[in-house]
């Protein structure tokens, strides 16, 4: 079951790919700047949208990147639209702050090219489950497309210029999402986290960089780009995550066999809750939504798809329920709506 023509639906929700039980999305991201342009923090208007519109003309002039690609201005949208793009983690919180901004983004989702976020340029490619090389292919191309009519800042030395030092050299940054219920219920996941450091990798919230984590779910990803390869910087962060997925199974399995009941119960109450409940807040549908994604997982919950709660993980958030009922609601009629939209596609089952 899925959300048909209620909401455009994101590929990288589709519950699909490698390890897709444990490792919800896979992103690789390549920030570029413009030679002879300031960096965004430095720029005037008229400087920005110069460089919206020299982007906008090599996409347009290509038609590989033209072929599939919807442009959208930033200050074109309401707030709410704004927030269902960074809630869809299509674009960054500091884009959808920029009236300045925008994005190109394809019909599945799978590829957004954000205009004047921290740097001219985010290249971003989001696809389901661990599928890092793929991502990797795709952005590859498209940097190296854009920079056949575009001039990047680059050093010899230092490599390409960014306006945050942890992202000079290949500008890359690399990107896992993973849901990681049982690491958390056993208590093991802080102590993984703390070893995560020592290899430049960093565990990030929901929305990336100061956000929190909620519904079980953490975004792993490098730190350091500047004299490293890219492949090198792949790897590292599948080798790593590999380990991470190993251990968050092994949980699943010590739950299943050592705390059987304790665990159905859990799963129990929460699929209870979302198909009966009146009133839901979105951390606690993210809570609820996690422990019957895991049952689902085990083969303790049958009939519902993975890709169904992925939607749905997206759809109960502030801006998309609102976008999804197409009206404003504050925050008390947005628990009732998310209740009652959970309880439309679960209530049934």
């Amino acid at each position: 079951m899925s959300i048909k023509n209620n909401i455009k639906i994101s590929k990288w929700m589709e519950g699909s790919g490698p390890e897709s039980d444990i490792v919800i999305s896979s992103r690789i991201r390549l920030a570029r700047n413009l030679m002879n342009f300031p960096f965004t923090h430095m720029m005037t208007q008229k400087q920005a949208e110069k460089i919206f519109e020299e982007v906008k003309e090599t996409i347009e002039n290509n038609s590989v990147l033209a072929k599939d690609i919807e442009i959208i201005k930033i200050k074109d949208l309401s707030l709410i639209e704004r927030q269902v793009l960074v809630e869809k983690h299509l674009i960054s919180p500091a884009l959808a702050e920029n009236p300045e901004g925008a994005v190109f983004l394809t019909e599945d989702n799978s590829l957004s090219i954000m205009v004047n976020e921290e740097d001219h340029l985010r290249i971003q490619c989001l696809y389901p489950g661990l599928n890092l090389e793929k991502a990797w292919d795709i952005n590859s191309k498209i940097d190296d497309l854009l920079e056949e009519r575009l001039t990047f800042a680059f050093d010899e030395k230092k490599g390409y210029l960014t306006a945050c030092p942890t992202n000079v050299g290949t500008g890359l940054r690399v990107s896992v999402m993973l849901h990681l219920p049982t690491l958390v219920m056993t208590q093991h996941i802080n102590r993984i986290f703390a070893t995560i450091g020592q290899v430049g990798l960093t565990v990030r919230g929901l929305y990336g960089e100061g956000t929190e984590a909620i519904g079980n779910i953490f975004q792993i990803s490098n730190q350091i780009t500047l004299g490293q390869r890219e492949e090198d910087i792949i790897n590292n962060l599948k080798n790593v995550t590999q380990q991470i997925i190993d251990r968050e199974r092994s949980a699943r399995d010590y739950l299943m066999k050592e705390r059987s009941m304790h665990l159905k119960d859990i799963i129990g109450r929460a699929y209870g809750t979302l198909k009966h409940a009146y009133v839901v807040s979105t951390k606690e549908a993210m809570e609820l939504l996690s422990n019957v994604r895991l049952g689902v997982d085990l083969g303790l919950i049958e009939g519902i798809d993975r890709k169904l709660l992925n939607e749905l993980m997206i759809l109960i958030r502030p801006a998309n329920i609102q976008k999804f009922y197409e009206t404003e609601l504050d925050e008390e009629q947005r628990d009732i709506k998310r209740a009652e939209l959970l309880r439309r596609y679960l209530g049934s089952m």
